[in-house]
């Protein structure tokens, strides 16, 4: 079993930075691609970042230039730096990643429980 484990949520003000870091452990065999989501109060849960094992990165619209997501695969952990923070990023960030679990079993999407994040004067 697979397990996803998100930290470095909390408060912060406007203007300022968090750094988010989700660590695989469990029964992985290989990593494909890791995402970060998010879902704030009233909606719908939404794609912030995703990366692939060899390093491509996707950013949603909203985020570009301020947020980088990156990935250890040593480690099995992706993160989420997230910089100039608005009010608007205020969500509880999710992780995922497409793991393959043994060399004959296919691949499955893990999900960790999210962490909070809250930008506020």
């Amino acid at each position: 079993q697979v397990r996803l484990v998100e930290s470095g949520g909390g408060l912060v003000q406007p203007g300022g930075s968090l750094r988010l870091s989700c660590a695989a452990s469990g029964s992985i065999f290989l990593i494909y691609s890791m995402a970060w989501y998010r879902q704030a109060p009233g909606k719908q849960r939404e794609l912030v970042a995703s990366i692939t094992r060899t390093g491509s990165t996707n950013y949603a619209d909203a985020v570009k230039g301020r947020f980088t997501i990156s990935r250890d695969n040593v480690k099995n952990t992706v993160y989420l730096q997230m910089n100039s923070l608005k009010a608007e990023d205020t969500a509880v960030y999710s992780c995922n990643a497409e793991v393959h679990v043994t060399f004959t079993s296919g691949v499955e999407v893990s999900w960790g429980q999210g962490t909070q994040v809250i930008v506020s004067s």
